[in-house]
């Protein structure tokens, strides 16, 4: 025997109420979340890359450690600074429909230029250090996870 559950409008409504803001509450909305510019993550990303690169260079003491940390760092940082451009654009951000297949594009793009990278790798550094190049791409990707912190925390 099959139960049937049947739904109403009540089950649908939500009790909560909505009031629009004024200006000082929002503006105060804002003071407590913060929007951090992708172009801050970018230029952490490009910071980090160079000091890897550094720090590849003083520890094998060759420098086809540091081009290749430098290349694998260009491979986040270059993407990312595409698609920063591309979904800050006044033209991506007309409808939200825009915005939201103008962030799938330019993410399918920043993807698309990422793995091409990769592939060129080989021909654009050589000698090639992969464990250098790969180091540089994980940590350098790792600093989305601490763009989420630089915002900070709400106070209530």
């Amino acid at each position: 025997m099959a139960a049937t559950v049947r739904w109403t409008d009540a089950d649908d409504a939500d009790d909560r109420q909505y009031k629009r803001l004024t200006r000082e509450e929002a503006e105060a909305l804002r003071v407590r979340n913060p929007v951090l510019s992708p172009w801050r993550v970018i230029a952490a990303q490009a910071a980090l890359g160079l000091a890897i690169a550094g720090a590849a260079r003083l520890i094998s003491g060759s420098l086809e450690s540091a081009l290749s940390a430098l290349y694998g760092a260009a491979v986040v940082v270059l993407p990312g600074a595409l698609m920063a451009r591309g979904t800050t654009s006044r033209m991506s951000r007309l409808t939200p429909a825009t915005s939201a297949v103008s962030m799938m594009f330019w993410a399918l793009l920043k993807i698309a230029a990422s793995v091409l990278m990769l592939v060129l790798a080989p021909r654009a550094v050589q000698p090639l250090s992969w464990p250098a190049l790969l180091v540089a791409m994980v940590l350098c990707m790792q600093v989305y996870w601490f763009a989420l912190l630089w915002r900070g925390r709400s106070k209530n």
